[in-house]
């Protein structure tokens, strides 16, 4: 914005529009150059020129632009750097908003300026052709008679045309980083969701899984190396106690280490299915036979009672009831 600020009031000092005139007898063409507040280039000889034609001549006292446009242009560069000092997004919306009128607004008075001085004729000029009018064009190429008119910006033109594709370049990001952030906002608030549904969750009774390798026994502090004959008691508070065989979680229940609640829950790793936590409700025990579990408990877990039975006979083991679990 401050750059944008300085740029207009370089525009104050340079041309901003010219309409060159290329002809055979004008080999090197002529031009005339429009600045804020006067008109430049070959003005005297195309006045010389439109005098045949019946065109008026230009002199700069005709146009009250002059008189308006170097502050309008000082306006925008304040308005420039006041925004880089407020820092704040709806002045550089409001900023681009007037920007934009006042350059619809210009190019429309220029069109209407160049329609009546192309079409505002003196009816006992020399040349008169009927029906022909000499209006340049507003931007590009016309032919007029012999003379081929180019309209285009000159360095202040191609200066607003920069600072206005810099505001628009520069709401576009602010819109930009507003959605990112409110995008961040959103999904900030659906990781809080999760966290929350997960922390209603875990108060519903969903223990941690248990993990080979990294977790620790509670009761015996061993490390978890073999996850099929795991144990977890879930408390009420949320907080999971997990261990390496039934056995040791009978030891630390018996031991009564801490506070039992009776709406504590025990839950038991699937033999067939290791890592994955059933409730003791909901599970169907083997124990014995060829069954060797880390701390000779010997007691596997089941989700289903056709599991249980197949495995019993393939392991000489004895189906339990899971009531008797803590009575052992």
């Amino acid at each position: 914005m401050i750059v944008c600020g300085i740029l207009l009031i370089v525009v104050l000092f340079v041309p901003m529009w010219r309409i060159e005139l290329d002809a055979p007898q004008y080999p090197e063409g002529l031009m005339m150059q429009i600045y804020p507040n006067k008109l430049g280039g070959n003005v005297d000889i195309i006045n010389g020129l439109n005098h045949y034609i019946g065109m008026k001549t230009l002199h700069d006292k005709d146009f009250i632009e002059f008189k308006v446009l170097p502050g309008i242009i000082i306006f925008f560069s304040v308005f420039c750097l006041a925004v880089a000092l407020i820092n704040q997004r709806k002045w550089l919306n409001w900023l681009l908003g007037i920007f934009v009128l006042f350059g619809i607004v210009a190019m429309a008075d220029f069109w209407r300026w160049e329609y009546q001085y192309g079409h505002d004729l003196d009816p006992d000029a020399a040349i008169r052709i009927p029906g022909m009018a000499y209006q340049p064009p507003l931007i590009g190429f016309k032919q007029l008679l012999n003379f081929g008119a180019y309209s285009i910006p000159d360095v202040g033109g191609w200066i607003f045309i920069i600072v206005g594709c810099c505001l628009l370049g520069l709401v576009f990001f602010e819109g930009k980083a507003k959605k990112s952030i409110l995008g961040s906002s959103k999904m900030a608030s659906i990781i809080l969701l999760i966290i929350g549904l997960g922390q209603l969750t875990a108060c519903k009774g969903v223990p941690e899984n248990i993990i080979q390798g990294k977790d620790a026994c509670q009761f015996c502090k061993m490390t978890i190396s073999d996850s099929r004959f795991g144990a977890a008691y879930y408390t009420v508070k949320g907080k999971t106690f997990k261990f390496d065989d039934i056995k040791c979680l009978q030891d630390f229940l018996k031991n009564a280490t801490i506070s039992t609640d009776p709406n504590d829950q025990i839950w038991l790793v699937d033999y067939m299915i290791p890592h994955a936590l059933m409730k003791l409700d909901q599970s169907f025990l083997l124990k014995g036979g060829q069954l060797k579990t880390p701390m000779n408990g010997n007691i596997a877990v089941f989700s289903t009672e056709t599991d249980r039975n197949k495995l019993a006979t393939a392991l000489s083991a004895t189906p339990i009831e899971r009531t008797t679990l803590l009575a052992q």
